[in-house]
Formats: structure tokens, sequence, C-alpha cells
């Protein structure tokens, strides 16, 4: 088991500040657990921190790594990253675009979707490697001193009163006045604590991705609809993109090998144009390709149980096609932070405040991508496709 040094708790006045926005501190919570330290354990842990509340963190991987190709970062997820001062480290080590553009699949133009500067200084959308963005957010939970424990998760959680005593897998205990479970879409500590809630179901969709270097001339992200597999390209830094493409997912025995999943890919892009049809032409085995299957849920009220609450996939795992997943969580972790903050004492009201600001936007974002996969999968048309999709984005542009 491996940790982070702490160099000890920053100390907060009554009124907290970062990147000179001033925040209510949390006055009902001193002591709070994070459980999974990926984007949304870490933005609640980030948000409860800079409110002053003392947060610890552990995950399960003993490395404290994250896998995957790039990440779509929306205008919402960009306005949320800079609630939490982080938005010029993403400007600067990510890609930045002022839209995305609709093709069909063989490379004629469609149109531009139409995303808007939703606050001032706030680019429209971009893209990130994901794990550049997980640095990034690690280094502010450095900045801050939150203890960080790797290599262990939670193995009982027992009620006692205004607290939660923990025993962890390697047999240490802990006493918290809150425990936030953000331990992925398989997460444990929802099995734990919230036996009325059930795994994510897979919608029939799976999702193919590619990170390789960017065609020469792509300045946007990009969609290819009207085929029955989409595909989109999102630039995630002056020389890096990735590609994924949805497919409707068929169960095999065995995972495919680095070679069939090259192989199989660049077979399934055969019929298309464009910047698409130049990475078809351009990918090497060498590149990273990952396959996985789809699946989302978002899961029955209550979100919280005594002093302990889900966030992220653990409650609302979402599918790719709003690019919205990680600013989903981002934005959760600083609703729970903000409710918390304006329900003093009565931790029970912050909680539910939380849960009932959260839940109808999640429902909305899980509802269009799902049904955006529907008709991928009955090979609806690509205006009908851009319709839900812009809709969608109008709506999560709203503040959160």
């Amino acid at each position: 088991m491996g940790a982070y040094p702490c160099f000890g708790f920053a100390s907060f006045a009554l009124r907290s500040s970062h990147g000179g926005m001033e925040r209510e501190n949390i006055t009902g919570v001193t002591k709070t657990l994070i459980v999974g330290g990926g984007i949304g354990g870490m933005a609640a842990a980030i948000a409860l921190a800079e409110r002053g509340v003392s947060v610890e963190l552990i995950d399960l991987d003993p490395q404290w790594r994250v896998y995957g190709a790039g990440i779509t970062i929306t205008g919402p997820t960009l306005r949320a990253y800079r609630r939490l001062g982080l938005l010029d480290q993403i400007k600067a080590q990510g890609a930045i675009t002022n839209k995305t553009r609709l093709f069909r699949f063989d490379g004629a133009h469609i149109k531009d979707l139409d995303e808007p500067v939703i606050e001032e200084g706030l680019p429209a959308t971009g893209g990130i490697m994901r794990p550049v963005l997980h640095k990034i957010m690690q280094g502010r939970v450095r900045e801050l001193a939150i203890p960080v424990r790797l290599g262990l998760t939670v193995s009982n959680l027992t009620e006692s009163g205004d607290s939660v005593d923990v025993t962890f897998s390697d047999g240490s205990a802990g006493r918290y006045d809150l425990v936030v479970g953000a331990d992925s879409v398989f997460s444990h500590m929802r099995t734990l604590a919230f036996p009325h809630m059930a795994p994510a179901l897979p919608t029939g969709q799976g999702c193919w991705r590619i990170s390789m270097r960017k065609p020469p001339t792509l300045d946007m992200g990009e969609f290819y609809l009207g085929h029955e597999n989409p595909c989109g390209i999102t630039p995630c830094s002056p020389d890096s993109i990735y590609m994924w493409m949805l497919t409707a997912h068929e169960e095999r025995e065995t995972f495919r090998t680095e070679q069939e999943l090259f192989d199989d890919l660049k077979a399934l892009l055969a019929d298309f144009g464009g910047h698409a049809g130049w990475i078809r032409d351009t990918m090497t085995p060498a590149d990273w390709i990952n396959y996985r299957p789809l699946a989302a849920a978002l899961q029955p009220r209550p979100w919280y149980t005594g002093r302990v609450v889900l966030l992220g996939d653990a409650v609302h795992a979402t599918t790719p096609h709003l690019a919205s997943g990680a600013g989903m969580a981002v934005e959760s972790g600083i609703v729970l932070a903000e409710e918390l903050a304006r329900a003093g004492a009565d931790v029970a009201a912050g909680l539910h405040a939380y849960q009932e600001r959260r839940y109808p936007r999640c429902q909305d974002v899980i509802d269009s991508s799902i049904a955006v996969g529907r008709l991928q999968l009955a090979h609806g048309s690509p205006a009908e496709h851009a319709h839900i999709l812009e809709g969608a984005l109008d709506r999560l542009n709203q503040p959160f």
C-alpha cells in the first residue's frame, strides 16, 4: 500500500477562497472519507477541502493510475473545472476549440453544432488526454495536503449517530462525519450500503477508442454519422487525438488481442472518409486501442443513507454520447460541497438538497444518451441524431 505524504491540512477561516472566488465553509462536517480517486472522487475531495473540511482519499489502485484515451470536455464540463480552479491548466495541457463539426460517414459535411460560449472567457469545447487530466487533478489534491492512501478500499461501514465507523481492507479503521462513495460504475460502496440499488445495465452498444497522432488538417472535434457505426474525433493536444466508434455489442468468450483490436477497428472504418478515413489508413498496431461494452444507470433515490453518500458513476453512470460523464461527476462533487455549506449543521438536509439538485440533471443526460444510442442501433437519420444532441447540449449549458 502506498501513500502520498501529508504535510498537514491547510487552515481556513469561516470563508475560504481559491482563484478569486469566496466560498462559504462547511460547518456540519469536519472529517470526510472519499472512497475512489477518480474524477468524481477528486472533484469532491477538492471542493470539500476548499470549504474547510479535513478530507482523506483512498483508491484501490496501488499506483493511482488511469488508463484510457482522450476525453472530450464540453463547455459545461469546462465550467465545472473552472469552479475548481483548474481551467487554465486544462487549456494549457489540452486542446481547446470553438465548435464541433458533423459529417456524413463518407466525409460529406452536414453542419456545425451550435456550441455557444456559456460564460465569459470560457472556451466552447475541447479535449485532453485522460491521464493528463488526472495528473492535473492529482496535483490540486496534493496542493491541498489531502492524505491519499492507495491499494485500499472499505470492508465495513457502521453508522454511529452522526458519524460512520469504517473498517478498511488492510484491517485499519477510522471514524468520519461523512463517507463519500465515488468508486466507479462497479461501486463496492453501493453494494455495501445501498441494497435498493443495482448494477448498471448494458445498453447494447460497445465503444472503440484509439489514441494516436493528430491528422495535420484537423482543427476541431468531428462526428461522423449515418453509418451503423458512428464515430468521432477529439483533439487532445497540439499533436494528439483520440477517436471513438460505437458499435452493436457482441458477447465474446475471450478478450481481443492487441492485433485483433487493430484489425477489427481498421475493418470497421472501411467505409469512412474525411479524417476518420485518414485514421484508418495511418493507424498502427503501436497505437493505444481499446474496446468496452457500454452500461448506464440512474440509481433510484435515496442517494444517501445516514452519513454515507454516493456520486459520479457509482450513482449516475452514463454513456459517452454527450461527452458528459466526467462533467457530471465534477458537478456532483461541487454541488455536494455547496449544499453541505448551505445546510450548516443540518447535514441530512444538505445531502438531500444535493440529491434533489443533481437527480433531474443526471436523469436528462442519461436518458438523452441512451436515446441517441438506441437511435444509432436502429440506424436512425443523422438529422434526428443532431437534433437530440443539440437539445441535450443546450440544456446542459444551463446553470447546474
